[in-house]
Parts: structure tokens; C-alpha cells; sequence
């Protein structure tokens, strides 16, 4: 509170004091119906700060879910609202959430998500180099035991670990190149075994 400005709080509880004396004379005669009106903007008020706070809730749960139909061998997936396909695939028994990149070579695991499927990035041998939008950075390669997707499992798989700072991990073609068919229609990303 050592920023808070004495003489701008004094002016604006001023301000507000005049406004509101203004706005009591002139409805004195219907206050039952002033009050009503303040109390419907207060409610209004309240509901757009609570909504505002809960957008990225409300924002998790009305975003489009990706579908797995095992009879087909077929997975399909909703275009996020930032254009992007994410999918989640079970990585060592871990659920990690993937960006799907067909410019990436390979399946890159953050430092994070490398640890969530049961690495330790610290002792991984960071020999080999990427080139990303970012610039060079380097990468462990190391074999997991399991990448699941629904029912669809594949094991030994060869993955990388970005050192480098990663919001998400890439699913890139070393994976992709496990589905007979890759195709975008209608708005979703459609896999076919």
C-alpha cells in the first residue's frame, strides 16, 4: 500500500459522493425502483467479474475433447481454437498432452513431461542438435517403453528431450508415421492404423 496515492483515493470517494447524492435526489420519489436497478447492476457486475475469473475453466470445459474409436483403428481430433491439433497419449504410464507437428522430425518430450513419463532429463547424454524456430538447441535421444493412444500401443520407441525450454512436447513424424493414413477433414485431425 506504499504506492497508493492519498490524494486521487480523496478525489475519487469525492466524485463518487456527489455522483451518488445527484442520483438520490433525483430518484428520491421511486427508491424502491432505484434500489431494484442497482441491485440488478451489482448482480450484473458480479457476474461478468466472476465469469471473467472462471474463463479458463469454462474455456477447459467446453473445448473440444479428442475421440478415440478403437473398432476403426481411428482417432480423431478437434481443431483447438488457436488452430493447432493437441492430442494425449500415455507415455511410460503418464498422460502427456502433445502438439501435433508434422514439420517435426521426431517426437520431442520436454524437460517436464520427460520427468512425468519417468526419465531423469539431468543424467540424459544431450548429444544431438535441433534446429527450431528459436534457434539450435540440444537433445537427448532415448528409447521409452510405451506410447499409448486409447487402446493403440506401440513400445520401444525412439523419442527425444529438448534441453531447452518447451511449453509443450511435439508429436512429429517418427509417430505419425506409424498411421497408414493422416488426414484432415471437416475441421479434425482423422488418424486411420
Amino acid at each position: 500500500m506504499e504506492d497508493l496515492d492519498y490524494g486521487r483515493l480523496l478525489y475519487l470517494l469525492l466524485l463518487l459522493c456527489a455522483v451518488g447524492s445527484w442520483v438520490f435526489v433525483q430518484t428520491r420519489q421511486n427508491l424502491s425502483t432505484t434500489l431494484q436497478q442497482l441491485a440488478i447492476w451489482a448482480f450484473i457486475f458480479l457476474g461478468v467479474i466472476a465469469g471473467y475469473g472462471l474463463w479458463d475453466d469454462i474455456r477447459q470445459t467446453v473445448r473440444p475433447q479428442q475421440s478415440v474409436m478403437n473398432e476403426a483403428g481411428r482417432v480423431t481430433v478437434p481443431r483447438s481454437q488457436d488452430g493447432h491439433y493437441y492430442l494425449t497419449l500415455t507415455v511410460n504410464g503418464a498422460q502427456i498432452e502433445f502438439l501435433v507437428d508434422t514439420g517435426a522430425s521426431e517426437v520431442v518430450l520436454s524437460t517436464a513431461d520427460a520427468r512425468r513419463a519417468g526419465l531423469v532429463p539431468e543424467k540424459l547424454a544431450y548429444l544431438g542438435r535441433a534446429n527450431t524456430a528459436n534457434g539450435v538447441v540440444r537433445t537427448a535421444s532415448v528409447r521409452v517403453d510405451e506410447v499409448a493412444l486409447g487402446e493403440i500401443r506401440d513400445r520401444n520407441l525412439r523419442v527425444s528431450v529438448n534441453q531447452g525450454e518447451m511449453d509443450k512436447s511435439l508429436l512429429g513424424m517418427t509417430y505419425l508415421q506409424r498411421w497408414s493414413s493422416i488426414e484432415i477433414r471437416n475441421g479434425a485431425l482423422v488418424l486411420t492404423r
